[in-house]
């Protein structure tokens, strides 16, 4: 390159200030800030000059506002939820109820009485917001609130057993979604863990004969996400309260997702309530608040006033204790659960695991026309009967009748597996890439959108207008 060349080159990347100084510019400063938009600009620029091409000021003040857009997306970002789990931990599990939202916003915005006794005028104990309702729901003595189910038991644990014996069913000993296992759960709380039984069939005298002068807690384990069927056999927790209070020794009952009422009466498969499991005898009962029950993350214990006692004076339970926010969605939660007549309309939870499933199908084939046109040629789309997963270990082994759409490749790409199967990964990705990302499922040489999560029909039809098939043509 010569040296007049070098020069000219040089005056094809305008300066930071000229393009600071166009209308792009400016209208970028004002919403991101002008000095980010200044490094933004700068590295714009730099790399024009790496890749050695030209750009005048105001294309490079949008690409640099492009660039900070980018950035500036949040990335927890709502999605549509076509996956057909309801309560899918990735995407968040349960989508909680607006009277949840409009206290949680009311009590971000102000102070509140957290700790406070208005009616004595002094420190008061944030425990007393959920005490009476899940008294009321759940049938117990006492209760109190954590960060999360796995916190729930661990403090449990720590408090009931720490240095002691902690008996469980072999067949009990879970694993759950980011590695979560039961038995190191138990270590990290000090239990010494006394397995009893077999896999697949655990006997009360299994229990009796464990059951000694270290024992610190007897602990039974809802499976959550699986279930052994065939020759298989656990002890009812009524059974096993009997034993545990012959000697003694405290039943704490972990339920996992939990639910405050009958599933059956919605026409969804059996589940005990946390109620039920009060009154069969345990002592001491841990379950979620972002799944069944349909609230924010929170970890419950309800049962024996007395133990109840014991874990709220654990130094854990400052570490593991949720803020204002939580506590306010989660009162506004379980008040709902004192209308149990309108409770589906109210809870967006309940609300998806009930629709009918024709009702969804009548919404599969109304899509299917707009979803056609939206990916082309390229793929076939036809409405399509499919299953519904409650999700996030509720319900284990259970499913609910559903419909969505099934987009499977066409021509020479149909007969093609390999370059079927990567037409559809390339769809599945345009669709995570438009506005408000489409989360589907592929399965069985299909991209499947099980709709049972979609109440947004309309918006859903205008954010498929942004797809980009490109890549994919």
């Amino acid at each position: 390159m010569t040296q007049n060349e070098a020069r000219g080159g040089r005056r094809d990347i305008p300066s930071v200030d000229r393009v600071m100084g166009s209308e792009p510019a400016r209208e970028a400063a004002a919403r991101f800030g002008r000095a980010a938009l200044v490094n933004a600009v700068r590295a714009e620029l730099s790399e024009a000059r790496r890749r050695g091409v030209t750009i005048d000021a105001e294309r490079a003040a949008a690409a640099a506002a492009a660039r900070l857009a980018a950035v500036d997306l949040p990335r927890i970002r709502p999605v549509y939820n076509l996956t057909g789990t309801v309560l899918h931990t990735n995407l968040g599990r349960a989508i909680v109820a607006d009277a949840a939202i409009e206290a949680a916003a009311a009590a971000m915005r102000s102070p509140v009485a957290l700790e406070y006794d208005l009616a004595a005028g002094g420190r008061g104990d944030r425990d007393d917001i959920l005490r009476d309702a899940l008294r009321e729901l759940t049938g117990a003595e006492d209760a109190t609130v954590v960060n999360n189910n796995a916190a729930a038991v661990l403090i449990a644990l720590n408090t009931l057993a720490r240095g002691r014996d902690a008996i469980v069913s072999r067949g009990e000993l879970i694993e759950i979604g980011g590695s979560f296992r039961m038995p190191e759960i138990m270590r990290r709380a000090g239990a010494r863990l006394i397995e009893v039984g077999t896999t697949n069939r655990t006997h009360l005298k299994d229990y009796a004969d464990a059951i000694g002068p270290k024992t610190g807690v007897v602990l039974k384990v809802h499976p959550s996400n699986y279930r052994i069927e065939g020759f298989a056999a656990e002890v009812s927790t009524h059974a096993l309260a009997a034993l545990t209070h012959e000697h003694g020794v405290p039943l704490l009952h972990d339920l996992g997702s939990g639910t405050l009422i009958d599933l059956t009466g919605f026409g969804l498969p059996v589940e005990p309530t946390v109620a039920q499991t009060v009154a069969a005898g345990a002592d001491l009962v841990t379950f979620s608040g972002d799944k069944l029950l349909g609230g924010p993350q929170a970890g419950f214990l309800v049962g024996r006033a007395d133990l109840v006692a014991r874990v709220n004076k654990n130094p854990l339970k400052r570490a593991l204790r949720l803020d204002k926010a939580r506590l306010a969605a989660l009162e506004a939660t379980l008040k709902l659960y004192r209308d149990p007549d309108r409770l589906a309309e109210r809870l967006p939870t309940l609300r998806l695991m009930t629709r009918p499933a024709s009702e969804i199908a009548a919404m599969a084939r109304r899509l299917a026309p707009a979803v056609q046109e939206r990916v082309g040629t390229g793929f076939t789309v036809e409405a399509t009967a499919c299953r519904s997963e409650i999700g996030s270990g509720a319900l284990p082994g259970e499913s609910v009748p559903s419909a969505g759409l099934a987009i499977r490749p066409a021509g020479r790409r149909a007969a093609s597996r390999r370059g079927g199967g990567a037409a559809l990964a390339q769809l599945a990705a345009a669709l995570r890439r438009l506005p408000v990302p489409v989360i589907g499922r592929i399965e069985s040489g299909a991209l499947v959108l099980d709709l049972r999560c979609l109440e947004d029909e309309s918006g859903f039809a205008a954010n498929l207008a942004a797809l980009d098939l490109v890549a994919s043509d």
